[in-house]
């Protein structure tokens, strides 16, 4: 009989989400997180880009100023959640509202680290002889825990309702 492990984020009957992550998975989250801090508030690494994404591919004046506009604000909230999240890593109970939270952290890491790795979709295979398997790793990893907690917060929807 194959050993099943638990799911990293389950929803529970009382609408709360268990979080089933060992030790060594919240002190590496708690790294990945860290450093996300520090590079959002250099705001000088290329990883970045894919936070602030372009609004006006055709228009370089007009893409400056939506994101004069907006890159604050957007900095603010990933700030805010980052510490939100740092917050509440050694919780085994997190309410949806928290866990929407540690999705935009875990995504937001994922999204920069997958741009230094210059991660395509073909990239599910890679060497782990190479170099840079370490961190190819740690991405595949946050996209496992983001897969799960996509699915814990899906589940928290309510049911959909027949208009007929």
């Amino acid at each position: 009989m194959a050993f099943l492990e638990k799911p990293p984020f389950v929803l529970n009957n009382k609408g709360e989400i268990v979080v089933n992550l060992s030790t060594v998975e919240r002190e590496l989250l708690r790294q990945i997180f860290g450093d996300m801090r520090q590079l959002l508030l250099d705001d000088s690494d290329d990883g970045l880009k894919r936070l602030y994404p372009t609004a006006y591919h055709d228009d370089a004046e007009r893409d400056a100023g939506y994101q004069a506009l907006v890159h604050g604000e957007l900095l603010e909230g990933r700030i805010a959640a980052l510490e939100e999240v740092e917050g509440t890593l050694e919780e085994s109970i997190l309410t949806p509202e928290q866990l929407t939270l540690w999705m935009t952290s875990i995504n937001g890491a994922r999204l920069v680290l997958g741009t230094r790795l210059d991660v395509g979709e073909e990239d599910d295979l890679f060497d782990p002889d190479a170099p840079d398997a370490q961190p190819r790793i740690i991405y595949h990893h946050l996209g496992y825990l983001l897969e799960h907690v996509v699915s814990a917060l899906t589940g928290t929807l309510p049911p959909a309702t027949d208009s007929n």
